[in-house]
């Protein structure tokens, strides 16, 4: 490899390690917010908290490595043609292969990279997660016994326990239970206690009330020396596990159970599961020939266009827009799967084409005028803004 392949593979590796990290850590943060009540309903510890959001992380990097890379080669390859970089490059008489073939060898890296996490380490990922969110659902014992607490035992279904009494009684029991549709129920204890029967659970109740109340608005009250409730239904279902054709492995995808009851209902699904694992690995390849088509020439500073950097990022997420769009339908209209694979090989002849042609890829002048003149309109108009700010500020401080 030349000195100035090896330039700027370093430059682009730089930008594309910086991009994925910071990339990485705003959609983890996004995804770890939304599983926070794994905490604060469930009354787990901290500790499975962070590891249910460490296994998020391959969950999301082959959608986030395509994306940093065309960041990264955009960016980079702008950079050296605004420092003049490029036009040194081509004037030397470097042809544009010396360009292409480090940003390539990113591109065919961080392809590898997409393809074995996707396939390898994401679904075992997912079925741990759903391993450990199923677990912590299923410690009904450890959360009622929570003096104090008012939890969600399911939908419908909250619980509160008073007070903890000796002899692992408990006092004060609250459940409010509107599962049943025109009725609401509300049971009232004294105190009661966990009874397990076997593989059962239930919560035995004594010297209580219960309170239905139907859509109707009538009342009924009846008192009770001891009520079971079974607990026992919840358990198993926390217990259950459901595992969809994205938690799937891809061993398991190419020759699945007969009596898997997803496959046989949406046998489609594993099918389009396995064509999207199987063709996402190569966005990281198109985006950067798209990268590669929008900012891999000399041009000059003087030239309207819009940067090379939000061209890129534009085309590449519709492209890859269009790539979830027929992801989404190839499980119902098995049509679409070959827009699955078409997407991202006709994405990568056009920007090839563009490569080869010396030719520009570039969003339409017309757009680029329009942008710099509503830039110039905002700064005119916030420029105007402040100065009526300043001046009606000092002739009140004047009076």
């Amino acid at each position: 490899m030349k000195v100035v392949e090896r330039y700027i593979m370093r430059r682009a590796l730089a930008v594309f390690l910086a991009a994925l990290i910071w990339t990485l850590a705003i959609v983890w943060t996004t995804q770890v917010l939304a599983r926070i009540d794994l905490v604060t309903d469930s009354g787990q510890s901290a500790l499975t908290f962070f590891e249910v959001a460490a296994l998020i992380i391959p969950t999301i990097i082959p959608i986030v490595v395509p994306f940093a890379l065309v960041v990264a080669v955009a960016q980079t390859l702008s950079v050296m043609n605004s420092d003049s970089e490029l036009a040194v490059i081509n004037a030397a008489g470097a042809s544009r292969w010396t360009i292409v073939r480090p940003v390539l060898l990113i591109a065919l890296a961080a392809s590898v990279l997409s393809f074995a996490v996707d396939n390898g380490v994401e679904p075992y990922a997912r079925q741990k997660n759903r391993q450990l969110i199923a677990s912590s659902r299923a410690d009904l014992l450890s959360l009622i016994i929570q003096e104090g607490t008012f939890r969600k035992i399911d939908d419908g279904l909250f619980l509160q326990i008073g007070e903890r009494l000796p002899d692992n009684r408990l006092g004060g029991i609250f459940v409010a239970d509107s599962r049943e549709e025109g009725a609401n129920l509300i049971y009232y204890a004294k105190s009661g206690s966990v009874v397990e029967k076997g593989d059962e659970k239930v919560l035995m109740m004594n010297d209580g009330v219960i309170h239905r109340k139907t859509l109707t608005g009538d009342l009924s009250v009846i008192r009770f020396t001891s009520y079971a409730f079974d607990l026992s239904a919840f358990m198993s279902a926390a217990n259950d596990i459901l595992l969809l054709p994205k938690d799937r492995t891809t061993q398991y995808l190419l020759n699945p159970e007969a009596n898997d009851k997803i496959f046989q209902r949406r046998p489609g699904a594993y099918k389009a599961e396995l064509d999207q694992r199987f063709s996402e690995w190569s966005y990281s390849l198109v985006f950067a020939l798209i990268a590669l088509a929008v900012a891999g020439d000399a041009r000059s500073h003087r030239e309207a266009r819009i940067h090379p950097l939000i061209t890129a990022i534009a085309i590449a997420l519709f492209v890859r827009w269009l790539g979830f769009f027929a992801a989404g339908k190839a499980d119902k209209i098995p049509q679409y799967t070959y827009m699955v694979y078409g997407v991202p090989i006709v994405a990568s002849a056009i920007a090839i084409w563009f490569i080869v042609t010396s030719r520009s890829m570039e969003l339409p002048g017309s757009w680029a005028d329009w942008l710099t003149n509503f830039a110039g309109r905002v700064t005119d108009g916030w420029t105007a803004l402040k100065l009526r700010l300043t001046r009606r500020y000092t002739s009140g401080q004047g009076a």
